[in-house]
């Protein structure tokens, strides 16, 4: 209804698991050093300059990258080009009803993958131009941010934005004394503390680092080596993506070209 707050419908205790860990292992049935299974494929929204989905888990996330297109005045002038972020957790991504607008959450991500994705993007290349990144979490199982700042680097190459270095964001999550790697909604929920990492491996250059809760320095120590680790991970299978993506794109245009020359009336 018009008028109510639209935050309602809580997670409910016994909606969450009472421990994530069992006997020293997780209950997805994971090591500690493991990804959830990985989907990641670019090229899903016909309109958009660029675009990418990515599904870790239950964690469902679909990026659109428009433009470049000319800055508006109000922004200031400017040589560089701009990257815009908006992130976006669907109505139905949670059991938490969104509300009307962006909430902070929403602005929180936002800034966070815009200033991720901005070291990696040559902005001099789209100069007076602004580059918009949309991003829509589709389902929230864990690990949205990381997972959402992944996808969006590869709809930027899909794009064809000139890049530095692909982006990669793991989330890690200590739980019971253990590190957790790309935790999954339940067990972020149990964590005593938690970092996210973005992390352009090729160039070993940190684009972003966010931490939650209490660390000492060898457990903080300990935490960034295993998302750097699955930075690393993720980063080959980007690529693989790419280079999936780019050998059917040559296929379908050399089939478009030999079937146009295939149907060139023959004379004489």
């Amino acid at each position: 209804m018009a008028g109510r707050d639209a935050q309602s419908v809580p997670w409910f205790a016994e909606d969450r698991p009472q421990a994530v860990l069992a006997d020293g292992a997780r209950l997805d049935g994971r090591s500690f050093e493991e990804f959830r299974s990985v989907f990641l494929k670019t090229a899903v929204i016909s309109q958009a300059s660029g675009s990418a989905y990515a599904e870790f888990g239950r964690t469902k996330v679909m990026v659109g990258v428009y433009g470049p297109r000319q800055s508006d005045r109000r922004q200031g002038y400017s040589e560089r080009g701009r990257l815009a972020c908006d992130v976006k957790l669907a109505t139905f991504a949670t059991r938490q009803r969104g509300i009307f607008g962006q909430s902070p959450e929403e602005r929180e991500y936002s800034a966070i993958m815009q200033t991720a994705l901005e070291a990696a993007a040559n902005l001099d290349s789209f100069p007076k131009a602004t580059v918009d990144v949309y991003c829509l979490v589709l389902e929230a199982g864990g690990s949205e941010l990381a997972v959402a700042i992944t996808a969006a680097a590869l709809a930027l190459a899909d794009a064809g934005i000139e890049l530095f270095d692909l982006v990669s964001a793991c989330s890690v999550s200590r739980v019971e004394g253990s590190l957790l790697l790309d935790p999954s909604a339940d067990e972020a929920h149990r964590e005593e503390a938690g970092l996210l990492l973005a992390l352009m491996p090729t160039c070993n250059e940190v684009t972003q680092l966010v931490s939650r809760g209490q660390w000492s320095s060898s457990e903080l120590k300990d935490g960034l080596e295993l998302a750097m680790g699955g930075c690393a991970q993720l980063d080959a299978a980007a690529r693989q993506c790419l280079r999936e993506a780019a050998a059917a794109a040559a296929a379908r245009q050399a089939a478009d070209g030999s079937g146009g020359a295939a149907a060139l009336p023959t004379t004489a």
